[in-house]
């Protein structure tokens, strides 16, 4: 089964898009560098910003047919071809795939809101496709809107990056519920939360450091610390770059903690489980 990884969490600005295109990457390259039979990844974009599509292609000019917005507005019979025809090579690496993102996702909510089976127009057509890829990986918009609740319903393994001023329990805690809301009203019991991602980590500042300790100390939730990303201006740059973090600045510590997390995840890839 084709473990499909979505990033989320209802709060802006936590290095969700930053994330999911520097994993994406990562699962990419150390998947052919283990040998794997399977190494290409597909990036999914629903985030109408796109920022995801832009950095990862070069581009966010996408029209509705070519992107994710006119695979979720055709007939169901038609979205499987749809999202072929969609789907575009990475300008960082030929076997990391992108479905791209466009501003026309916040149109497609407002249609989609009222058709039965709403939830279901990535998950259907994702699965006739995933098992030509070794992973998944969905970016998500920072609220738990519809497109959000799409990217759930498809995946298997939900991870929350979070800055260390969201590190507060109650926090995570109904971030969690959210998602298992999801899980168990839309019956996709192979969903679950399999890591809580810390973001921008400043050591220097006590807060940042008895936030993260508080996290570790927890029994719900110190178990489902995947990775800690320190706060490091390569990943702006980066991005303002449209680079990884890896070809950006292989030496940068946040490039260090991507491929750390990105290791513990190809693993489990390359081992036919998920994290």
């Amino acid at each position: 089964m084709t473990p499909i990884y979505v990033l989320t969490n209802n709060k802006g600005g936590v290095g969700k898009s930053t994330s999911a295109t520097n994993i994406a990457l990562g699962l990419t390259a150390l998947l052919r560098q283990a040998g794997a039979a399977r190494s290409k990844v597909l990036l999914v974009d629903t985030d109408s910003q796109a920022h995801a599509t832009l950095v990862t292609t070069g581009s966010k000019d996408y029209s509705a047919d070519n992107s994710l917005y006119g695979m979720l507005m055709a007939d169901p019979e038609e979205a499987v071809q749809m999202l072929r025809n969609s789907i575009v090579s990475s300008t960082w690496d030929d076997n990391l795939h992108v479905l791209p993102g466009t501003p026309q996702l916040e149109q497609a909510e407002r249609e989609l809101t009222s058709i039965p089976g709403a939830p279901y127009r990535l998950a259907d057509p994702l699965a006739k496709i995933a098992q030509h890829y070794a992973a998944i990986v969905i970016d998500t918009r920072p609220s738990f809107s519809l497109m959000t609740e799409m990217a759930l319903v498809a995946a298997t393994d939900a991870i929350v990056p979070v800055e260390p001023r969201y590190l507060e329990t109650v926090g995570l805690l109904s971030v969690m519920s959210k998602i298992h809301a999801i899980r168990d009203g839309w019956r996709v019991p192979n969903l679950k939360v399999s890591g809580i991602l810390v973001t921008k980590m400043d050591k220097r500042v006590k807060g940042h450091r008895y936030l993260l300790d508080e996290l570790k100390a927890s029994k719900q939730l110190g178990r489902l610390l995947c990775g800690v990303i320190p706060m490091n201006e390569a990943v702006s740059y980066a991005h303002h770059h449209h680079q990884s973090i890896y070809a950006y600045d292989p030496k940068a510590t946040a490039s260090d903690a991507y491929a750390r997390l990105v290791s513990r995840l190809a693993r489990c890839v390359h081992q036919g489980g998920v994290a």
